[in-house]
């Protein structure tokens, strides 16, 4: 597609998570208390009522909104037992022009206990079928989803190669304003913000040895600062904006390695706006350094590194690779 198609469906995006913002908001007005009841468990993730507002927004503005000459394949947890969802509605998959990944509300735990905000993420891919992967993105857009006392939000979005978009508005007035994410340019983590991810009791103790073995070879000394946030966009976010330089998610390794079944790693859905980072000049791989190549699904575990700038990539990365080699 030409690149004047492709911002298009930038726009769009950003249009549709404005939508999702809208009726978020709208149903935490209504009662938060309500929002935290658990709909279903699926095998992606446990589907709060919060989440199903969002879904719902979700496939109501697709199925207004979306072009019909750019068919889609939906791809987002909570359809998994409808098979395949497209737009306009029974277009055959093989028919179909992008292949799209959401996560409507992505750290809906957080934002429904009314703690740090949620994101809603999006991206698209050219249909490939089955062999459609993160690597192949090339359209992406975030959201803040603000809790109940903010009132300016921040919208990210990016096509490949073009840079980033953003925007900060003001809930009260409607105003926006262009701003430029800036990650740290910092070459060491002394005095920074770096963390591995280690939300839940499963692999904790693993992962945080890991941490302490890496913080000690890099020499660093003791004051690097943890900060979990609970949203794998937050945690984007956070180093797009330059207050982390460095996060890894390795949860699907320790479950490997230690065995565990049924704990909750980053999926797909999750980091599929990984390219957004990448356009700020952000560096994004997996554990063995190479580009995320995950499918779209919302099933596949996906461990991940984000590194603020190259020059901490190429000072922490071997390191930590080694370390891996050893775990």
């Amino acid at each position: 597609m030409i690149r004047a198609d492709l911002e298009r469906a930038r726009r769009l995006l950003c249009r549709l998570q404005d939508a999702i913002r809208t009726s978020v908001l709208a149903a935490q007005r209504r009662g938060a208390a309500r929002l935290a009841r658990v709909a279903a468990v699926t095998a992606a993730d446990t589907i709060y009522a919060v989440d199903q507002v969002s879904e719902r927004t979700v496939l109501a503005w697709l199925g207004k909104n979306w072009p019909r000459r750019w068919p889609l394949e939906l791809v987002m947890e909570g359809l998994e037992d409808r098979g395949a969802v497209t737009f306009p509605r029974g277009t055959p998959v093989a028919e179909t022009v992008f292949k799209c990944i959401i996560d409507p509300i992505d750290g809906t735990r957080g934002l429904m206990h009314d703690k740090r905000s949620a994101w809603s993420l999006a991206a698209l891919a050219p249909q490939r079928g089955p062999q459609t992967n993160l690597g192949g993105l090339v359209v992406a857009a975030m959201t803040e989803l603000p809790v109940s006392k903010q009132d300016r939000v921040d919208q990210l979005s990016a096509v490949r190669g073009g840079g980033v978009r953003a925007e900060r508005s003001d809930l009260r007035t409607g105003r926006r304003r262009k701003f430029t994410p800036r990650p740290s340019r910092a070459r060491t983590l002394a005095h920074g913000f770096a963390s591995f991810v280690k939300f839940f009791p499963a692999g904790k103790a693993w992962l945080a040895s890991l941490e302490e073995k890496l913080w000690r070879r890099l020499g660093e000394g003791g004051e690097i600062f943890d900060d979990q946030y609970l949203s794998t966009g937050g945690q984007l976010y956070e180093l797009l904006l330059g207050r982390d330089r460095f996060i890894a998610d390795l949860r699907p390794l320790a479950f490997a390695r230690l065995r565990v079944h049924g704990a909750l790693p980053c999926h797909p859905y999750d980091i599929c706006v990984a390219l957004i980072a990448e356009e700020a000049g952000c560096v994004i791989t997996d554990p063995a350094g190479r580009r995320l190549r995950a499918p779209l699904d919302t099933t596949s575990a996906v461990a991940w590194i984000g590194y603020a700038n190259r020059p901490l990539a190429r000072r922490i990365g071997p390191e930590l690779r080694r370390l891996l080699r050893r775990a």
